[in-house]
């Protein structure tokens, strides 16, 4: 967790209280150290915070204070939900992780009436168990395009050929009802995309790929998709 994160998880704690609560009480909700707590703490006071409180006796955010909200309008929440549970469904099982704790933050700062459409959204997205190879080929091709290493693929094409390629895996794209892994073939020494669902393996190799302004993932980009969307 980051200092950032930490910060926001301790505002939001003490948001939620009446009562004062001690610095012991925080680190074991936040699982660190009471030393990190009285750091935090003090860094939010400087930055003005009107944390109030002392050490042994306990902490808590001025009532009389006003800290300014994250204001959302109910078609950014349900853009935000849908997102989410977007992420939960079609991502691999660490980025469904990381949007459900990403929901949990934002639903702190939501008005009752914002909370209710959050909750009662004409979207549904289920997490289906079909899905839980291409899960984790979704975890693998995203860590490796991150790092940078080169991933061994079986690939099964639109007419059933079998073919097995190193790649260099430069992103992946979401078309309408279908993930994309973008890359650079070796064997075709050129961009490709393959479709996810149509992978039969995928091996992270050791070794290393280099991007440069005329191959990367911005370059394909660019040159294929700007020209033909929307939003360019």
């Amino acid at each position: 967790m980051s200092k950032a994160e930490r910060l926001f998880n301790l505002v939001n704690f003490l948001r939620g209280r009446r009562t004062a609560m001690t610095a012991e009480a925080l680190a074991d909700s936040m699982s660190v150290s009471v030393r990190t707590i009285y750091r935090d703490i003090q860094a939010l006071t400087v930055s003005g915070v009107p944390i109030e409180g002392e050490p042994g006796v306990g902490y808590l955010l001025n009532d009389k204070s006003h800290l300014p909200p994250l204001m959302f309008s109910a078609e950014e929440v349900l853009a935000l939900m849908s997102g989410i549970d977007m992420v939960k469904a079609f991502t691999d099982p660490e980025l469904s992780q990381a949007a459900v704790t990403a929901e949990q933050k934002i639903r702190t700062v939501l008005s009752p009436d914002l909370k209710y459409r959050a909750e009662h959204s004409p979207y549904y997205i289920p997490t289906l168990k079909k899905d839980k190879a291409l899960r984790q080929h979704h975890w693998l091709l995203r860590l490796a395009a991150l790092s940078k290493n080169k991933v061994t693929i079986e690939y099964t094409d639109g007419e059933g050929q079998n073919t097995e390629r190193v790649v260099w895996p430069l992103g992946i794209m979401g078309t309408f009802g279908n993930w994309m892994l973008l890359t650079y073939c070796e064997l075709r020494s050129d961009y490709r995309t393959f479709r996810l669902d149509r992978l039969q393996s995928c091996v992270r190799l050791d070794a290393k790929f280099e991007t440069h302004e005329d191959l990367s993932f911005q370059h394909y980009i660019q040159r294929h998709i700007e020209p033909h969307s929307i939003t360019s």
